[in-house]
């Protein structure tokens, strides 16, 4: 039996993410090589006619799992029946702007799709948002959308987890399909903590740890966190544009994951509400080592956690209150 198509939506979808991401999606790299889907693309009327001309080229590259485009800069039109959520519509940071000013925008831009995702969209829908600052878009998404299950409501970190896996498979000369279980704990920002002490990489001898390969904790506990953490700053230095084609990527194996299950033995980053998991406070969006199955996703639990992790842990959550704190006062 031929599967139900499933509807995808991605807002944003006439910039250079959803550019790059919604051939992926229409390809079968986020939902499998058999699940037919139906893209939902949304955008501002300013972008309209740039997203018309990408409806176009999806039409001429004549996908055959694509069974259907909806390309529109209506809410509700976009939302209506959708079962994923691809946030990447929001307002960039411009120079001379204040944090708060940014918070502002994004506060309202996510607070009114909220409400059209709460109205509209298939029940259980699975929401991922990746315009910045992803985890407390994400917060206020949560905030305004109440009928969606909180946990369904999540955020990227998976581009800075790949970005941990490349940088360890470049240091070791291994393909980066032998390396896992990095983690991302906490912010999609500079805060963010790349911890190896529980990846692994396979080898002739078996799973051998990260740390015992690389011979160098030095370059672990520095070089390695502040290349993962300002990687993003990087690519707009060389690119003189953002990561697109690397955030696109990332964004179809956090909902692959997701929706189709993580290997056995193999953990990947999302940012999730906390549950006050490795205490965590809860009422936040912070990323966690998390394994997937049936749908579901869950927190892996027990990894020991040294001092230097739980003081790098507990600054970005610092940093999440904060954002958490502005955003609400945008709201009042």
């Amino acid at each position: 039996m031929a599967k139900e198509p499933v509807r995808v939506l991605v807002t944003g979808a006439a910039g250079q993410i959803g550019y790059a991401l919604v051939p992926m999606i229409a390809r079968g790299i986020m939902l499998g090589a058999d699940q037919p889907v139906i893209l939902h693309m949304m955008d501002i009327a300013f972008a309209a006619e740039a997203l018309n001309g990408v409806k176009m080229e999806l039409i001429d590259a004549a996908f055959p799992l694509l069974k259907g485009v909806v390309a529109t800069t209506d809410a509700v039109e976009g939302c209506t029946g959708v079962n994923v959520a691809v946030m990447v519509g929001g307002f960039p940071r411009k120079e001379g702007m204040e944090r708060k000013d940014v918070m502002s925008k994004n506060v309202s831009i996510y607070k009114s799709q909220a409400a059209a995702l709460e109205k509209h969209a298939a029940p259980n829908c699975k929401v991922l948002v990746v315009a910045n600052p992803a985890n407390t878009n994400a917060l206020i998404l949560k905030e305004f959308a109440p009928s969606i299950p909180e946990k369904n409501i999540t955020c990227l970190t998976r581009l800075d987890h790949n970005r941990a896996l490349g940088q360890i498979s470049e240091r070791l000369s291994v393909p980066v399909s032998d390396v896992k279980n990095v983690i991302i704990w906490g912010n999609h920002s500079s805060t963010q903590y790349p911890d190896v002490n529980h990846a692994k990489v396979q080898t002739s001898f078996g799973e051998k740890p990260v740390r015992e390969l690389v011979k160098n904790d030095e370059w672990l506990n520095g070089e390695f966190i502040t290349t993962v953490q300002q990687r993003g700053a990087a690519i707009i230095k060389a690119r003189k544009l953002s990561s697109a084609l690397s955030a696109a990527s990332s964004a179809c194996d956090h909902i692959r994951d997701w929706v189709l299950g993580t290997p056995e033995g193999t953990f990947v980053s999302m940012g999730v509400y906390s549950d006050g998991s490795y205490n965590v406070p809860s009422g936040l969006i912070y990323s966690f080592p998390v394994t997937c199955r049936n749908g579901e996703w869950d927190i892996v639990q027990g990894l020991p956690i040294d001092e230097v992790s739980r003081k790098k842990m507990d600054l970005t959550a610092e940093e999440l209150k904060e954002e958490k704190d502005l955003a609400y006062s945008c709201l009042s």
